[in-house]
């Protein structure tokens, strides 16, 4: 799992979110809130591809939400599982009280395995 977690707003454009991506290096953010979502790579592609503009379009028209989440005790085959069933390569992870902490992705489960 990635930790900590990274963050952005939805009120966030799709360029800033390409930014902090290629910042921090990573290819997907959390975006919390009522309705918590995740905004990948992908979704800025596919926003891209659209001919969206970038500078206007906002994390919360592309993010998906609501998102899967998995307990930080979840054993690493359920997770790889969960990600094929859903056809998703990230998950958010929550703690014990059910707060945020990291996302685990595709990668990670590769390079766990490596």
């Amino acid at each position: 799992m990635s930790e900590p977690i990274i963050t952005t707003s939805p009120e966030a454009t799709v360029k800033e979110a390409a930014r902090m991506m290629h910042e921090e290096e990573i290819n997907a953010l959390f975006v919390p809130g009522a309705e918590a979502g995740i905004v990948t790579s992908s979704d800025i592609v596919a926003a891209v591809a659209e001919a969206a503009d970038t500078t206007t379009v906002t994390v919360g028209e592309v993010m998906t939400s609501p998102v899967e989440r998995v307990p930080r005790s979840l054993p690493l085959g359920e997770a790889a599982a969960m990600m094929t069933n859903f056809g998703i390569k990230h998950l958010p992870v929550v703690d014990a009280d059910n707060d945020y902490i990291g996302i685990v992705s595709s990668t990670d489960i590769t390079m766990a395995l490596a």
